[in-house]
């Protein structure tokens, strides 16, 4: 299966980076968080006060992304510095949205997505991969899920990781980034017409990673 492309959208904590990594593994296809790109885009950002995307650019250019895969999972550099964890705090996830609607920074970013994809079977999850980035995905997925079982998703992830979170907080960012992301200009969140949806409000990780690979397999078949 190395050469099959899945595209996975949806709105923030549907659970899709967690679901597209499982499937990587089981699949032996390359994995790219597309989500952590423009989170180190915003970090970058705002630890230099940036606002212009001609000046975030340049300087992306100087401290490129890129992963590395360990055994404890996927990594995430700017540069030579390791910036998985702190590309997840409440800062930067607050930030996002307003970074990741500018054009300069979404054209650059899916030409790099693009080239990743050209390696080989790649799958990535975000929120216009199977509507801009890989429109002739061989499998589209959309995932979705309640506001509050998102919510709640992050707020462990958060916990677990030592990122102190409010609980109501994180249910209004959520919905407030689902308006951002759903009415931008640039590429706003759909599913694609020829997506399937998946909803997992109430489902565990392992039926939805299922769901997913018994799909796979049909289109292998």
């Amino acid at each position: 299966m190395s050469k099959i492309t899945i595209a996975i959208d949806g709105p923030a904590s549907s659970g899709k980076s967690t679901v597209a990594k499982i499937i990587a593994k089981k699949l032996n296809l390359i994995y790219l968080d597309t989500g952590a790109m423009y989170r180190a885009v915003t970090f970058l950002a705002l630890k230099h006060h940036l606002e212009s995307p001609s000046a975030i650019l340049t300087l992306l250019q100087e401290q490129p992304i890129s992963f590395q895969n360990t055994a404890d999972g996927q990594l995430v550099f700017l540069g030579n510095q390791d910036v998985t964890l702190v590309i997840r705090e409440n800062e930067v996830t607050k930030a996002v949205s307003k970074f990741a609607a500018m054009k300069a920074i979404r054209e650059a970013l899916v030409d790099l997505q693009r080239r990743y994809a050209n390696q080989g079977g790649v799958i990535m999850d975000g929120r216009d991969i199977g509507t801009v980035v890989l429109p002739q995905a061989d499998l589209k997925i959309f995932l979705v899920a309640s506001v509050d079982e998102r919510a709640k998703r992050r707020y462990q992830e958060n916990i677990e990781k030592g990122i102190s979170t409010d609980f109501e907080t994180l249910k209004q960012e959520i919905a407030k980034r689902d308006q951002l992301d759903s009415t931008r200009v640039e590429s706003p969140l759909k599913q694609a017409e020829d997506a399937i949806l998946l909803d997992t409000t109430g489902l565990d990780i392992e039926s939805v990673v299922n769901q997913i690979e018994k799909l796979a397999n049909e289109i292998n078949l």
